[in-house]
């Protein structure tokens, strides 16, 4: 073997390739089909046991995976480029707008804005169509070390990632583990058409290959949400959505979310006057009304009887306690 090559395990199978091979070509050698945008697309690998871009520099000996689009680690890089077109369409429309984070969660996204006024819903639909126009444009995701003492000139007029980058390494970062962490800082740049840059966020990553690998996203409500989860920070716009493989995909979330709506116990607790939660109680406090005492007594009694079929002994505790009991557990 020349020195121009080096050898790497590929899904278990040891090849030879160019020293300056990257995963994506691998990919495109090795599965044709798989490397263009699709529900089975391959968007990120392993390597040596870490997530990173398909554009990573290999070594000697590097054990690389695949990592489709469909699959758990593909769903949150998914996700997690998508928060950032959202942030970048946000930027576009909102100018003055300063970045929070925006990580992949369960079945979606946030992100966290500090906008000149809240987003309204009309506002989310101008999101949406900005968004798209993003994607088309295939812009692909471009990783960038940055130092410390860069990053803060390079962020100045984003002091909530200067922040960030100022507890880069403490234990006051945690939650902001998709921006910072022990190691090197890094820039994530939008590249256009061109190859220049038209937009930039700090983030570890990793992402996709580019934009156009965004199938079928929505863009669900906003809510406010304090600046690192503390009362004692600023109350930032937080807008929520969703990111999937396919339409089809989509589509079957939205559904499951509908249905689960119309089953809303909140909802059906006044439509059937079963239940409600007057304000003078408060929040969470149910009151039942006969109709859902009816129900409640029928939910009780089956539940004793199953429980007196297993040989279960009752006791009953005081509804109050001194907070000293509250405190310990």
């Amino acid at each position: 073997m020349s020195s121009s090559q080096i050898t790497v395990t590929v899904d278990g199978s040891l090849i030879t390739v160019a020293s300056d091979a990257k995963p994506t070509l691998i990919f495109e050698q090795k599965y044709p089909e798989r490397v263009k945008p699709g529900p089975q697309a391959i968007v990120v690998c392993r390597i040596n046991g870490t997530l990173r871009d398909l554009w990573t520099d290999l070594a000697d000996g590097d054990v690389i995976e695949s990592i489709s689009i469909d699959s758990e680690e593909g769903l949150m890089v998914l996700r997690h480029s998508t928060a950032h077109v959202l942030a970048q369409a946000v930027q576009g429309l909102f100018p003055q707008t300063r970045l929070g984070i925006g990580p992949p969660i369960k079945d979606g996204f946030y992100y966290d804005f500090d906008p000149p006024k809240p987003f309204t819903p009309e506002d989310l639909t101008a999101l949406e169509s900005s968004m798209k126009k993003i994607i088309k444009d295939a812009q692909r995701f471009k990783r960038r070390p940055v130092s410390d003492t860069d990053a803060l000139k390079e962020l100045a007029n984003e002091p909530y990632k200067c922040e960030l980058v100022k507890l880069k390494s403490s234990d006051a970062a945690e939650g902001a583990s998709v921006e910072v962490g022990a190691g090197e800082l890094t820039i994530y740049d939008n590249l256009g058409r061109d190859g220049k840059a038209v937009w930039g966020d700090l983030c570890r990553g990793p992402h996709l290959p580019s934009t156009k690998y965004i199938p079928a996203y929505k863009l669900m409500r906003s809510a406010g949400a304090y600046w690192r989860g503390s009362e004692k920070n600023p109350m930032l716009q937080r807008i929520y959505g969703t990111a999937w493989p396919s339409q089809e995909d989509l589509d079957g979330y939205l559904h499951l979310l509908a249905e689960a709506e119309k089953r809303d116990h909140r909802r059906l607790g006044a439509e059937l006057d079963l239940f409600s939660f007057p304000e003078e109680i408060g929040s969470g406090l149910a009151v039942f009304h006969p109709k859902g005492g009816i129900v409640r007594r029928a939910m009780e009694d089956y539940s004793r009887k199953r429980h007196e079929e297993e040989d279960y002994q009752f006791v009953y505790s005081p509804h109050l306690t001194k907070a000293a009991l509250f405190e310990t557990s």
